[in-house]
């Protein structure tokens, strides 16, 4: 094993392109232009890359793609994008009509029209409807496709923004109904009613026909935190104002406004998961075990209820109950329920199913929905004010389908199904297991010709943190543009992720976060043990917490990888804090102002490790000067040291718009696919001769 290569540490004093966290410097946007052109030359000037664009730009925007929707009093609403609408129409139409091949949509707002009317490329970023008739919302709009957004009330019925209603500029506060007069704000307009995250501190009460200034504050909590936010909550008729104190992303107090305007605790865990209210009992899980009052054990990965309404009313839980008991390998991927049902979505051995819960006088009961096995499955929308629900299917091999009911998942039909995109004939799916280095046992899938031979490039994807799981899924364009070509594509489920529930997650947290380094270059190693590929035709790619892994992955093992794709990524972990909202993360990193969580961090911050000497494979850092989420800075500065310590390999490319999800135009995102796949075959192709 090459040992990790390390370079001496800079001081931020010392470091040379602290001018490139400046995200609209003119010098910073100057660099940031040169580099592009760069780009622009080595990828879009390839002759493959306009053929790539087209077929992404035809995939991305084709009428045929699935129109997911969820269903309110009858409509069905669904954002739609297109060649056309290239930044969508938010539209809806009836249940009857969606379950047919050609709904009959009516556009509720054209974001294109909206955008040139305006002069604002206006960004879809939800709606906030208005129980019970669900006629008007609280629609939000990125101007950039950043994750803050304005907002502005608007009549679905009337198709028009409201006259004097509720409005608020550009921030990353949120908005919810408490009624036709009121609106719960989680404000984070202004420096004191922010976090040190940036988030909302404070939640208000803002009264129609009064100023937002004017709001009455109703809950509080620490700069310190993550976050506050507060929304109504239903058990059928019944509204409870919920509100909720986010520590950390694991760990946070939550509360019920009562009618004496006191805000009580709920008598709940700090790192409680899920929560849900159904027919008068609360249901919810834990992180990590949990003594509850009266002597009941809840264990991470079981699902567990007691009696709300006898808590508001005696100020005793009662008895706990289990909904779900924990199962080796068998995580809870998520909790939603409709007026009658709870729906439980869980990965079993990194594969979906679904199970409905019910309580009667014997206590709780599970039932099977009769959905498609050995694939993805997951609930696609819920009503919790009816009885309808959805589900999709999905594997690496099969286009997604939705399949709807109206009856609580009694009886089921595939209404929309997503034509073939890539020849599958002649390729399978297998799951494999790697031993990492302190001997776990790290399961992968590989997508591959079923007649392969000989080791092919193979294009490795991982992420590993924040709880996320990387289940099965079908990928049009992943067919198109890497597999139809003979070529492999990898999965791996490494420790950091939420595969197998919070243990797995708690495997590579803080201090140990080498676990889920160590995973991923395991996988890479077992791939070349099993003849699947070779280092030199193995590229890898993760955005975003995936980022650090891949950066990661070049300081510390450039020789196990032939190509290194480095999307929006944390690559500084010595200032991760200092770039907004980096101080939102500390529970899954830790603080660098800390002297011995700053040494953990310092061992594998990539930034830190680029090393002059080093033979790194080809690198590809992409990044937007719009992500309010990861400060470009991680990628500006990781580019700028690569290529200044003489890796002239390593490209750079930042768009100006789209944010941390690459939202808003298709042609922008056809692009940047277009030109990823380009430099895959550019770094890779040379090994197959």
């Amino acid at each position: 094993m090459t040992k990790p290569i390390h370079s001496p540490l800079p001081t931020t004093a010392e470091d040379p392109f602290l001018w490139l966290e400046d995200r609209t410097s003119k010098p910073a946007l100057d660099w940031v232009h040169g580099q592009n052109a760069r780009t622009k030359e080595r990828l879009q000037g390839d002759a493959s890359y306009q053929p790539r664009y087209e077929t992404a730009l035809e995939l991305m925007t084709a009428e045929d793609n699935i129109a997911v929707g969820y269903e309110l009093r009858g409509h069905v609403y669904n954002f739609w994008q297109d060649k056309v609408n290239t930044l969508g129409l938010w539209r809806r139409t009836t249940v009857a009509s969606y379950k047919t091949d050609k709904p009959e949509w009516q556009t509720i707002i054209d974001f294109d029209a909206l955008s040139a009317k305006e002069g604002v490329r206006w960004v879809f970023s939800g709606a906030r409807r208005l129980y019970p008739a669900f006629n008007r919302c609280l629609l939000n709009l990125s101007p950039d496709g950043g994750d803050a957004s304005e907002m502005r009330e608007f009549d679905i019925e009337t198709g028009t923004f409201v006259d004097g209603g509720f409005q608020a500029p550009v921030s990353k506060s949120s908005f919810s109904w408490l009624d036709i007069d009121t609106v719960i704000v989680a404000a984070a307009f202004e420096a004191e009613e922010r976090t040190q995250s940036g988030y909302p501190r404070v939640v208000k009460l803002w009264k129609r026909g009064t100023s937002l200034a004017e709001a009455v504050p109703i809950f509080e909590g620490e700069v310190e935190d993550l976050a506050v936010g507060g929304a109504l909550e239903f058990d059928g008729d019944t509204q409870y104002l919920l509100l909720t104190r986010s520590i950390d992303f694991y760990s946070g107090h939550h509360f019920v406004r009562l009618a004496s305007g006191e805000n009580r605790r709920l008598p709940l865990p700090d790192d409680v998961c899920e929560i849900a209210l159904l027919k008068g009992q609360i249901v919810f899980s834990v992180r990590s075990p949990w003594s509850a009052p009266g002597g009941a054990t809840c264990l991470p990965d079981g699902l567990y209820a007691f009696d709300f309404k006898r808590w508001l009313e005696m100020g005793d839980i009662g008895a706990i109950e289990t909904v779900l008991p924990p199962a080796e390998r068998v995580s809870i991927a998520h909790v939603a329920n409709t007026r009658d049902r709870l729906f439980i979505s869980l990965m079993d051995n990194v594969r979906g199913r679904v199970v409905y819960a019910e309580r009667s006088g014997h206590g709780w009961s599970l039932t099977p929905v009769s959905l498609p096995e050995n694939g993805n499955v997951g609930i696609s929308h819920i009503n919790q004010f009816g009885s309808s629900v959805s589900f999709s299917f999905t594997d690496f091999l099969t286009p997604s389908s939705i399949i709807w009911s109206d009856d609580d998942g009694e009886t089921l039909a595939t209404v929309k199904a997503q034509p073939a995109r890539f020849d599958a004939s002649d390729l399978v799916s297998e799951q494999f297991e790697a031993r990492s280095k302190d001997g776990t046992l790290i399961p992968y899938f590989v997508v591959r010709r079923r007649d392969q031979k000989e080791p092919v490039p193979a294009l490795l994807y991982g992420y590993g943190g924040f709880e996320v799981p990387l289940l099965p899924a079908y990928a049009g364009l992943r067919g198109k543009l890497w597999l139809e070509k003979g070529y492999a594509y990898v999965q791996a489920n490494i420790r950091g992720g939420g595969e197998f529930g919070p243990r797995w997650h708690q495997a590579a947290l803080r201090d140990k976060r080498q676990n889920a380094f160590d995973d991923f270059a395991a996988v890479a190693q077992d791939l070349v043990r099993r003849g699947i590929s070779t280092p030199s035709m193995l590229g890898i790619q993760g955005g975003s917490n995936g980022g650090l892994l891949t950066g990661v992955s070049l300081v510390q093992r450039p020789e196990l990888f032939g190509a290194v794709l480095i999307e929006v990524p944390l690559l500084d972990m010595l200032r991760y804090t200092e770039l907004p909202p980096g101080a939102s993360w500390m529970a899954e990193y830790g603080d660098p102002t800390k002297p011995e969580e700053a040494a953990w961090l310092a061992t594998y911050s990539p930034y830190q490790h680029v090393a002059d000497d080093a033979d790194y494979p080809p690198v590809l850092l992409t990044t937007s000067t719009a992500d309010d989420r990861v400060h470009p800075g991680h990628a500006r500065k990781m580019a700028a040291r690569l290529q200044a310590a003489g890796h002239a390999n390593a490209l750079f490319f930042e768009e100006t718009e789209g944010g941390h999800g690459g939202r808003g135009d298709r042609r922008i995102q056809a692009a940047q696919t277009a030109m990823k796949y380009v430099f895959l075959e550019q770094a890779l192709k040379g090994a197959t001769k």
